[in-house]
């Protein structure tokens, strides 16, 4: 009887927790048209020219950078910066990813926050940026099935059904890896006071195959703080870059 229950309830697992999608996931990946939602998050291995833009205003140099598959392969391997967390890319071809560094070359304070930045397409298409739990729940979203239940199974100790099942470790399965080199990487939000250089990595959703050209917007940088400590000034950096395997 016990064994019974417990073939069942691993069934349940087998059956039930594969196939269900992060909330994250479910979202829309872009403000557009409704038409294009379906096209936009898909598998898109991009080329973009100019790799690399570099603009100033007001003594504040942001360089944005298209991030290759090969770009961030070589970045992620380098244990020189990622210690033992250093390996594979952990990013996938369903997301676009920008190396941003922000110099503040000037005698303010400035402050940037990635969140507001944005990225625009030819098509009508307006994307966020999206943080290391979109990610990861992609990730999860594509392991396969049998990697999850069987470490489950493997775990499995005597319990009171003859097999006790670890739902705990079951729940708590993000790969640790992966999180840590996307909050390690990451572009931070924050003051910049004069002399510093910060730099990190933005992504995106994948737009749609078939974008000609794509403008990243490095905007709401805010400087010119009164005694108040509020912004008197807002700059935006805009960079286009246009796709080449189209």
């Amino acid at each position: 009887m016990r064994q019974t229950i417990a073939c069942v309830t691993i069934a349940m697992i087998l059956t039930g927790c594969g196939g269900k999608k992060s909330s994250l996931l479910l979202e829309r990946h872009a403000m557009g048209p409704l038409t294009e939602s379906p096209l936009v998050g898909q598998r898109v291995a991009w080329q973009f020219e100019p790799a690399t833009q570099t603009q100033e205003q007001r003594k504040i140099e942001v360089t944005a950078t298209f991030a290759s598959t090969q770009f961030l392969s070589k970045l992620f391997s380098d244990r020189a910066l990622f210690g033992p967390y250093a390996g594979p890319n952990p990013y996938f071809l369903e997301n676009l990813v920008f190396y941003v560094k922000v110099a503040n070359r000037s005698d303010k304070r400035i402050l940037i926050n990635p969140i507001e930045f944005a990225l625009v397409d030819n098509r009508g298409n307006q994307y966020s940026t999206i943080n290391e739990d979109y990610v990861t729940a992609l990730a999860e979203a594509r392991a396969p099935m049998g990697t999850v239940t069987r470490g489950v199974i493997e775990d499995a100790r005597p319990g009171y059904f003859g097999v006790g099942l670890p739902i705990g470790k079951l729940v708590n399965t993000k790969p640790q890896g992966r999180f840590a080199l996307i909050k390690q990487s990451s572009l931070q939000r924050g003051l910049l006071y004069p002399g510093v250089v910060h730099d990190g990595l933005i992504a995106f959703w994948s737009p749609a195959k078939g974008t000609v050209s794509v403008r990243l917007l490095v905007t709401n940088v805010k400087t010119d703080f009164d005694a108040n400590d509020v912004p008197q000034t807002t700059l935006e950096f805009p960079f286009t870059f246009n796709a080449l395997n189209q």
